[in-house]
């Protein structure tokens, strides 16, 4: 046993020295102090990381077919009135949704940004309770008032009881209605008198809308929207308005849920208009995100960038639709963020690296020291130090 422990006495790397043959000096004692604090900062620093979370980031192909893309949007137009106001949205797959009403709420504000009235629809005017007859006469039994659609019925039994139904039927034909005041249903319920009442507000958008995961766009944009000659129309002479004032604030816009760490490059940017016709254009590049926190939950979403642009036309000339555009585009690529602990051996790892690291710095500065010193003085002892 004795000379199993001589034996393994032999592998002592760090051999004993006697303390009569230790030289404590002035210097290392200061360097001491100074790398003792450097480990301490450096050891807590260490343990904290090791405590917490971190992130993890990759890039990765997006190989998703077949998902829907949820936008959600808040944005305030102060100079243009709900009545006018119409969201569409289409994509290259050639889907489109022309005056989207569901999922999306308008409210009117006035000058000074003060709420009026909130609503789900457009006009939203109530049916009025004797629509007109399109065929005259007295109504036989069981037969119900039925208004005319003026040439715009898909078939003889159709009827048109608003003035939003007519809008709907032409929209449908590819029509624009260019003079409300010819249209029965429309003089009954007010139809240009309610869009003089609102003149001067503003309207506050918001909602959301699911669509295709492909490259498309949406647009906020007076009027009803319809297909004319494989042309995006909208009816803005049923206005009777020479400008519109597409001036906006974007509250918020987001593709997907939120996420930690996630920025959202358009909220709150506001643009003012300065000429009476103009389009407004954001061009967007989203990138599709995928986060996972600590538990596993894993968060679908998106971040993305912006261009913007604003396209006038020519004094006199409308060559374009007012109204404010999103144009977005999907990344192939997609980004995963993925919350994680440090493992505890790299922990250790980095513990034993801060310790001997410091520890071997000082102990070579400290030797660097001592023997300058000692070179010195011996110098200056013979006559030699000049």
């Amino acid at each position: 046993m004795v000379g199993l422990f001589n034996k393994l006495r032999n592998f002592d790397a760090y051999p004993k020295i006697n303390e009569d043959f230790y030289s404590r000096t002035l210097s290392g004692g200061l360097i001491t102090i100074a790398s003792s604090v450097l480990m301490i900062l450096l050891f807590f620093s260490e343990l904290r990381l090791y405590l917490h979370t971190v992130t993890k980031t990759e890039l990765v192909v997006d190989t998703s077919r077949g998902e829907t893309l949820r936008i959600n949007f808040d944005v305030t137009f102060p100079a243009l009135p709900c009545s006018m106001l119409s969201l569409d949205a289409m994509d290259i797959s050639g889907e489109q949704h022309l005056d989207v009403k569901h999922d999306i709420i308008k409210k009117r504000i006035d000058a000074h940004g003060n709420m009026i009235e909130v609503r789900q629809d457009g006009i939203g005017a109530p049916k009025i309770e004797k629509p007109l007859q399109r065929h005259g006469g007295r109504l036989e039994h069981n037969e119900t008032y039925c208004g005319s659609c003026y040439g715009a019925e898909a078939a003889d039994e159709d009827c048109c009881n608003t003035c939003e139904e007519v809008r709907e039927a032409y929209r449908k034909k590819g029509w624009g209605m260019s003079n409300p005041d010819l249209i029965d249903q429309c003089k009954r319920e007010g139809f240009l008198q309610r869009i003089k009442d609102e003149e001067g507000e503003g309207c506050n958008i918001y909602g959301f809308l699911e669509v295709n995961k492909v490259a498309g766009n949406f647009h906020f944009a007076p009027g009803k929207s319809f297909q004319q000659s494989n042309m995006h129309v909208h009816d803005l002479l049923a206005f009777q308005k020479d400008s519109f004032n597409v001036s906006h604030k974007i509250n918020r816009l987001t593709f997907g849920d939120y996420f930690p760490g996630v920025v959202n490059p358009l909220d709150g940017v506001q643009w003012m208009q300065q000429t009476p016709y103009g389009m407004y254009q954001y061009f967007i590049k989203v990138v599709p995100t995928v986060y996972t926190d600590i538990n596993g939950h894993k968060i679908q979403s998106n971040q993305f960038s912006v261009t913007e642009h604003f396209k006038s036309d020519e004094v006199g000339r409308i060559q374009s639709l007012p109204g404010v555009f999103f144009f977005y585009d999907l990344s192939p690529i997609k980004v995963t963020f993925m919350e994680q602990h440090v493992s505890f051996l790299h922990f250790l790892t980095n513990v034993c690296a801060i310790v001997g690291g410091i520890f071997t710095v000082s102990g070579i500065v400290d030797s660097f020291i001592y023997h300058s010193h000692r070179a010195i003085k011996k110098k200056m002892e013979i006559g030699k130090f000049s």
